[in-house]
């Protein structure tokens, strides 16, 4: 096993990672510290999924699997990049891609009828969503920007929005008959199997079997009501109409990829009332599911004329949608996956509450949040900057995130624990000495789902949240709503932490709402704070605050120091950037930041050297620090524009500022000395190299694939510059 792990990844970090990648080994193997990759990548889970379709040239290791492994090791050193975690129509385009390459996989099985269908369906959905990080993160995150990041952004402020007091931008969640509404929780007492169970008036159905639980775990359950989600929905479809706002749907239909993706099809169902009223027997054999979008539902009844034009009468009575691309008419309905919430809110929120609408002009908006157990962060900071304004980068302190993700901590909506009703009845789960923990009388067609969290990721994530306070100082908030019945029992393990350990004073317990407020008053006046919370809410801060702060959230330390010793380094929360890689392929332009990679790199080389004794990966750790702050106040991030420089010009001066680091550093002579000719030849190199890589920008680029690239072809792309390539090797 090499010394640190690159993963191979999607879309945009995937493309940086052919440029970036051999710098990185090429100056690692100087410290005699080995750089291996591992493949997780959406095409590489699915290869590895199928190894009986494919011949032995084809076939391939589960890299996941074995770095799941890894993780739980105290050797783990894993540098974690960003990946697809992939809606049904991403992975649909993945296979199809990978049968045009010629790999003999199944296609996807879209409605399952004979045993064998469904066994390749329950095999594809375990590779869709977000497969990937609950496998990795066998620790709790510690995400927050690195100081010399968070200097340059207030030394270089970015532009904001400007928000007014009457912006008609609001944020809409259900009142009732949702998930925090139904919610039950409770601590087990001792380690348990159990089981899920729908009782109806037909008998029982075994829902999920085999669940085991250890003594101490938090198991929760609760249901969305399909009915009161409806009528929400229909309800703000309305309110949108008469505000003469944009309608907009924010959801996770990644991570909560059973959920989600579901409460999306509802909506598409409610804005296309009229039209499945008339002809949803006929789209149902065309294929068409609600769940997959309107992009996917469009295309399948393209030819069928009197579908689309009672498509365009029903749109012609609806509010304009917030759009993906206005230019393409990519509306917010028409991917799942197109409209992250915890991206798409914080964007909004930054714009001053603008969205892009179908004129191509920016409107407020009406974000649908239907779920309100996490909407009132949003709704609050809506509320905030109404009031205030929005806020200034260039004198806001900062919001550092301690979440709770670790052993797969409050997978909320993930499969294999969420479940749409096949009928009306009671579901139960029941433990194996017979105790009914949760119950539930749900209807046909609602969600009903449950998560858990083990005793010892809890307390340690409770004691890395003292660690952290005690390292930084500064106001530190459990973000727990007492009032929920999952929030409750976490405060019963935070507060007898917090009192053994004597620390109970720093620490503030504060519902979601008013610890978006009390955050938001405390960085507005420059100062800090750390917010300490559960899974979904870790994603969701460490891309609002960042985005409000930094502009992105790609460039964020964000250390998981995994619970058997190990570390796993994640390179930002900037997603996999799709649109920067449709750039890249008309314009031979990748706007992609590695600032992420580079913090990462860096923490993982110091963590290397701790674990191992290599004083040599140290010093080449903290040569990382100065490169990176090297970058950042010579100002050789990325351009938006082709002709301008990108993320290829970035790693080359990252590389030069690494060397030079590393040739004058005085505490290893050997590394010094071996640096010096490599920093020279990159400093007499610039002119060729800029050129060079100038050069190459413009024409568009065939990358041999998009979710499965050829490495030739991405190569010869990323590393135009024969004299960078000289020097690097």
């Amino acid at each position: 096993m090499s010394d640190i792990i690159y993963t191979k990844v999607d879309e945009a970090p995937e493309l940086a990672s052919a440029s970036f990648l051999p710098i990185i080994q090429k100056f690692a193997a100087a410290a005699g510290v080995s750089v291996g990759t591992k493949d997780i990548s959406l095409a590489g889970r699915i290869l590895a999924t199928f190894p009986e379709a494919l011949s032995a040239e084809q076939q391939q290791s589960d890299d996941l699997a074995e770095l799941g492994r890894l993780v739980k090791t105290p050797d783990a050193n894993v540098i974690k990049l960003p990946n697809i975690s992939a809606s049904v129509p991403q992975l649909v385009e993945a296979v199809k891609e990978l049968q045009s390459q010629g790999y003999a996989l199944p296609g996807y099985p879209e409605a399952p009828e004979s045993d064998a269908d469904k066994a390749v369906r329950a095999k594809y959905d375990s590779i869709k969503g977000s497969a990937v990080n609950p496998v990795l993160r066998e620790g709790n995150s510690d995400r927050r920007a690195a100081k010399a990041v968070k200097s340059y952004a207030q030394n270089n402020p970015h532009r904001m929005g400007k928000w007014t007091s009457d912006s008609k931008t609001r944020v809409s969640s259900m009142s009732g008959g949702d998930f925090f509404s139904n919610e039950t929780s409770a601590t087990l007492k001792a380690e348990t199997g159990a089981k899920i169970v729908l009782e109806t008036a037909t008998g029982e159905t075994v829902l999920k079997d085999g669940l085991s639980y250890p003594a101490g775990t938090v198991v929760d359950a609760t249901f969305m009501s399909a009915a009161a989600l409806d009528a929400f929905l229909a309800e703000e479809i309305a309110s949108t109409q008469d505000d003469g706002t944009l309608f907009s749907l924010h959801m996770k239909a990644t991570m909560m990829k059973v959920s989600d993706p579901i409460i999306f099809g509802h909506a598409v169902k409610v804005f296309l009332k009229p039209v499945f009223e008339i002809y949803g027997a006929k789209m149902a054999d065309l294929g068409v599911n609600p769940n997959s979008g309107l992009g996917d539902l469009l295309e399948r009844v393209k030819d069928k004329p009197e579908i689309m034009s009672a498509i365009d009468a029903c749109m012609s009575k609806r509010p304009p949608m917030y759009m993906v691309d206005s230019d393409k008419g990519i509306t917010n309905l028409h991917v799942p996956s197109d409209v992250i919430i915890d991206a798409s809110m914080p964007a909004l929120i930054r714009a001053g509450g603008k969205g892009w609408g179908p004129d191509g002009k920016e409107s407020d908006t009406n974000c649908v949040i239907p779920d309100n157990s996490y909407a009132p962060v949003y709704d609050e900071s809506v509320r905030f900057f109404k009031e205030n304004g929005a806020l200034n980068p260039a004198t806001a302190g900062t919001v550092q995130n301690i979440g709770l993700m670790a052993q797969k901590a409050e997978e909320y909506g993930s499969h294999p624990t969420t479940f749409e009703m096949p009928a009306a009845g009671t579901v139960k789960m029941i433990l194996d000495d017979g105790t009914v923990l949760h119950e539930h009388k749900v209807e046909e067609n609602d969600i009903w789902r449950s998560a858990s969290a083990r005793k010892a990721p809890i307390e340690d994530w409770v004691n890395l949240a003292i660690s952290r306070q005690k390292a930084e100082g500064c106001e530190a908030i459990f973000w727990l709503d007492a009032n929920r019945a999952h929030d409750a029992e976490l405060i019963a393990y935070v507060i007898p932490i917090l009192e053994a350990a004597d620390v109970a004073d720093k620490f503030k317990i504060m519902a979601p709402r008013e610890a978006t407020r009390a955050s938001l008053e405390t960085i507005t006046k420059g100062e800090n704070s750390i917010a300490i919370t559960g899974n979904v809410l870790r994603d969701y801060l460490t891309d609002l605050f960042p985005i409000l702060e930094l502009a992105t959230s790609a460039k964020m330390l964000s250390i998981v120091k995994l619970m058997n010793g190990g570390g796993l380094f994640e390179t930002g929360a900037g997603g996999s950037a799709p649109k920067h890689v449709q750039q890249l392929m008309e314009e031979n332009h990748l706007r992609w930041d590695s600032l992420g990679e580079f913090c990462a790199l860096g923490e993982s080389l110091k963590f290397l050297a701790d674990a191992k004794g290599n004083d040599k990966a140290r010093v080449l750790g903290l040569a990382v620090e100065a490169a990176t702050q090297g970058i950042l106040d010579n100002g050789n991030s990325p351009s938006r524009k082709v002709g301008e420089p990108d993320n290829r010009d970035s790693h080359y001066w990252f590389a030069r500022y690494w060397a030079e680091a590393l040739a004058a550093q005085s505490d290893d002579a050997d590394l010094a000395a071996h640096f010096a000719p490599i920093a020279e030849a990159l400093v007499f190199g610039e002119a060729a190299i800029l050129s060079e890589l100038a050069g190459a920008q413009g024409p568009a680029v065939d990358l041999g694939g998009y979710y499965h690239c050829d490495a030739a072809k991405t190569a010869a792309v990323m590393r135009p510059s024969a004299t960078l390539n000289a020097i690097i090797g």
